[in-house]
């Protein structure tokens, strides 16, 4: 029984490893529905790249520095390239997991950066940045001593790479013609649709991610944590469409989709802790969180993000982290378990966003001394397809790419609106 019971564990989590394999399928949908037609292979490339650069760094370094034995409760010194790890199966696991959090900035940064500084900044998140964080929470790190909970990731996984993704974004600058003067200027996506398909495959992967994250096929838990992700993502979109309407007139079909990964990251974190009602909770909150923190970033502080990861991933992530203190069914405030909880999760907040961004920070200033982190004004004009790889993703490519400069859009602030049609000039066509 034993063995058999072994074998079934083991299906479990190769099942939950395929899954949130196929959530990269997701990620690229997402990221091509949302920008230009123009720069659509080389998103569909970055993401390809990064799962594979990033499970042959996972394991050559990252795993040993995330699950070998700590040194100090800061990080793992032993089972590089592998040596001496029998559980392969966790090892395959983990680096889809590392692959999803460094893929988070390829969103954040599209049409604008270099190929070569991305697949640097890959290199650096999924060998040692990502790696350290694990430690810290799941590789029986400092934060794992004081009783931090992150159950499958919020804070390690997607807060992590999305405080990359904010410092490379504020580095590299926005799209040419986003802002101009005190105007901040549409840049519609070609396909929602493609954003949508990417949604549903990303909320089918994270049914792997959060329930693959219980380790083994506990029949007790596992349809608990995959039914606290069903809720949360569900909840997610009713609050996103609904605060959209209310606040817009109308429901927001870019933010709504949005609004469906918010509630998907902001459960990840207690998925296997909090109550059904309490990961409705969370799924709604998160859904008008997200909403309000894509409009501060784009509008007031002017961060150009054109998918909206940093919202979803980091800010959803920071309150799915936080709501452990307020919904743990254990020790909870609101189950009368007082504020210790939350106090850790905040500490543990805080200490990921200071890593992530020094560590970030410190790559790219290190990068740019290489290679230019952003393309030239003409390659971003002319669309990252052609420029970074001498071919188009579709046969009816875009003509004309001009910029949307001087044409402001009351509702800007929103993802992938259509808003005024920006008049190309004649100069910038491509024959």
């Amino acid at each position: 029984m034993e063995a058999v019971q072994s074998s079934v564990d083991m299906i479990w989590v190769m099942l939950g490893a395929m899954l949130v394999f196929f959530m990269h399928a997701g990620f690229a949908m997402v990221e091509s529905g949302f920008t230009r037609s123009k720069n659509t292979l080389n998103i569909l490339m970055k993401n390809m790249i990064t799962v594979s650069l990033g499970s042959i760094l996972y394991f050559i370094v990252g795993y040993a520095l995330m699950f070998g034995p700590s040194s100090f409760g800061l990080i793992g010194t032993q089972g590089f390239a592998l040596s001496g790890v029998e559980d392969i199966g966790f090892f395959v696991f983990q680096a889809v997991f590392a692959a999803t959090c460094a893929t988070i900035i390829s969103g954040a940064v599209a049409e604008r950066m270099n190929l070569s500084a991305y697949i640097l900044l890959t290199i650096a998140m999924t060998a040692v940045i990502y790696p350290i964080v694990g430690h810290w929470v799941w590789g029986g790190g400092w934060l794992a001593q004081i009783g931090f909970i992150d159950f499958a990731g919020s804070t390690v996984v997607h807060l992590t790479g999305a405080v990359a993704a904010l410092i490379a974004a504020w580095k590299i600058g926005p799209r040419l013609g986003k802002y101009s003067g005190k105007s901040v200027n549409t840049i519609p996506g070609h396909s929602l649709p493609l954003g949508a398909l990417g949604v549903f495959i990303l909320w089918l992967g994270w049914f792997g991610f959060n329930g693959g994250s219980t380790l083994a096929a506990d029949p007790a838990l596992v349809p608990i944590v995959i039914a606290n992700t069903l809720l949360a993502a569900s909840a997610g979109i009713i609050a996103t469409a609904s605060y959209t309407r209310l606040r817009y007139g109308r429901i927001d079909a870019s933010l709504t989709m949005n609004g469906a990964l918010a509630g998907l990251v902001g459960i990840t974190a207690g998925a296997a802790n909090v109550s059904f009602v309490g990961a409705i909770a969370i799924g709604l909150l998160a859904g008008v969180i997200m909403t309000e923190a894509i409009r501060l970033l784009d509008s007031k502080i002017r961060i150009d993000d054109p998918v909206g990861a940093i919202s979803v991933h980091g800010i959803a992530g920071i309150w799915g982290t936080l709501a452990i203190g307020l919904f743990d069914t254990t020790g909870g405030l609101l189950y009368g378990g007082g504020a210790e909880v939350l106090g850790i999760q905040a500490v543990g907040v805080f200490a990921v966003i200071a890593w992530a961004s020094i560590s970030t920070g410190l790559v790219l200033l290190a990068i740019g001394s290489v290679v230019p982190l952003r393309v030239t004004a003409e390659h971003e004009e002319a669309g990252l397809d052609f420029s970074e790889h001498g071919s188009q993703a579709y046969s009816m490519q875009d003509v004309l790419h001009g910029s949307p400069a001087g044409h402001s859009n009351s509702f800007a602030h929103r993802l992938n609106q259509l808003g005024e049609v920006p008049t190309p000039s004649p100069k910038k066509s491509i024959s």
